[in-house]
């Protein structure tokens, strides 16, 4: 009968999604702009540049391919909520 005043959680001391999981629409432009850099950086091989231009370059647009992922979710559900809202007030005008 112990187990029943136990009171039981499935609570974690860390989060399990990724790292980009919570960073909103500003954090993902700021993805890309650092994406951006850092191919820059690359191209002009500055210090810090890998051996193989490549592997700086795949860096890069991971990052960038992260960000646009981002933006291009929050804007869908942007434009999900304005359709979805639009129709409510039809309907209810209709009513």
């Amino acid at each position: 009968m112990v187990g029943k005043e136990v009171e039981q959680t499935d609570e974690r001391g860390h989060d399990l999604g990724p790292w980009w999981a919570g960073i909103g629409t500003w954090g993902a432009v700021a993805l890309i702009a650092v994406g951006g850099l850092a191919a820059a950086w690359v191209f002009f091989r500055l210090p810090g540049t890998p051996e193989e231009s490549a592997t700086g370059y795949h860096r890069a647009a991971k990052i960038v391919a992260i960000g646009l992922v981002i933006v291009g979710s929050a804007l869908l559900g942007r434009r999900r909520a304005r359709v979805a809202g639009v129709e409510g007030t039809t309907e209810a005008e209709g009513a």
